[in-house]
């Protein structure tokens, strides 16, 4: 099993270098392989217009692409593993509902309101919000789930749903509230894309995902030993309300980051996790790194698919991941029917 793991950590590697070479080549321009190599070790020898298209607009939305895709693959894995059950995501617990009702607000609420006072709001303003309601949101969650110093994750499930559906009602009166271009701000911003990446986003989200996805793997001994259950791995020396606190506090950090970059992308925290443990087994030491490289390989490549299917016009990224996701997730219910259980 090791060894297996090993050579998919290698293949995962090479996967994630030729996504990266075909989205850094691939557009409305084309730029050969050797002028990407060049461009990034020596710009000045280049055509500038070239060095322009790579440098500040490529690469970034390349680098938060693998952010945000390593991101919620791996948040999914977590989810997963703390749930006890491969259906789990997470957006199932409330996070990515919050942070698009904040997006949402700010987008409506603080342009009617703020910006005649203070001038137009700051393109930092929406990201800054969704991420703050993502984590306010796992914080009120928490506090439900929680009691006398136990948290449920099968309460915090229901409370996300509950709480999801609630954002929902919401986010639809903002939109009959919002005129023609925050209508078009908040559809655009719930079908998810990469267009806007710049290099201030990705400097913004590194120091909040790059964290998470090096201590995720930290937890992987107290998640393999939740799958036998909470009384065993209390028995086995495992803090259980410890792991669930941790984990949950990572996936809000993770996901609230990614949706404030990107928007609503969907089904990726699902598919990647389940295909990768059907490859390589349960073992979270192997899963959960593998499934940020899978998830990172995985947005880039629908990313590079979204802005050349229907070019010169680019398609939101999040209808090519619920179109592809939404099928696999049907089969996994068929597949499992009447084995699932929270």
């Amino acid at each position: 099993m090791r060894d297996r793991g090993s050579l998919l950590m290698i293949a995962l590697s090479c996967l994630i270098v030729l996504v990266s070479g075909i989205a850094l080549g691939t557009g409305a321009t084309g730029v050969p392989l050797a002028r990407i190599l060049s461009i990034i070790t020596d710009h000045a020898s280049v055509p500038a217009g070239d060095a322009l298209i790579i440098l500040q607009v490529r690469l970034p939305r390349l680098l938060l692409g693998l952010l945000i895709g390593a991101a919620l693959a791996c948040s999914g894995a977590l989810m997963q593993g703390l749930f006890r059950n491969p259906l789990a995501d997470p957006g199932l617990v409330g996070v990515s509902a919050g942070a698009a009702l904040a997006a949402g607000t700010t987008i409506v609420v603080g342009d009617a309101l703020l910006a005649p006072v203070m001038g137009p709001l700051p393109f930092t303003a929406l990201p800054v919000g969704a991420f703050v309601g993502g984590l306010i949101t796992t914080f009120g969650l928490y506090l439900v789930a929680t009691r006398h110093g136990r948290t449920s994750v099968a309460m915090m499930l229901l409370a996300g749903v509950a709480f999801g559906a609630l954002s929902g009602a919401l986010m639809g009166f903002l939109s009959y509230l919002s005129d023609d271009r925050q209508l078009r701000d908040l559809s655009f911003w719930s079908l998810g894309s990469l267009s806007g990446a710049t290099w201030t986003k990705v400097a913004v989200a590194t120091p909040l995902i790059l964290p998470v996805l090096l201590g995720m793997p930290f937890l992987a001994r107290g998640l393999n030993a939740l799958s036998l259950g909470e009384a065993e791995a209390f028995h086995l020396g495992i803090s259980v309300q410890r792991v669930k606190a941790v984990a949950i506090l990572l996936v809000a950090i993770a996901v609230g980051a990614s949706v404030a970059c990107s928007g609503m992308i969907g089904f990726v925290g699902i598919v990647v996790p389940h295909v990768l443990r059907l490859t390589v087994g349960p073992d979270h030491r192997t899963l959960l790194p593998a499934s940020a490289m899978l998830g990172a390989a995985l947005l880039v490549a629908a990313d590079t698919v979204a802005r050349t299917i229907a070019a010169p016009a680019e398609l939101p990224i999040g209808i090519l991941t619920a179109a592809f996701g939404a099928p696999f997730f049907l089969w996994l219910l068929l597949r499992r029917h009447g084995g699932i259980a929270l």
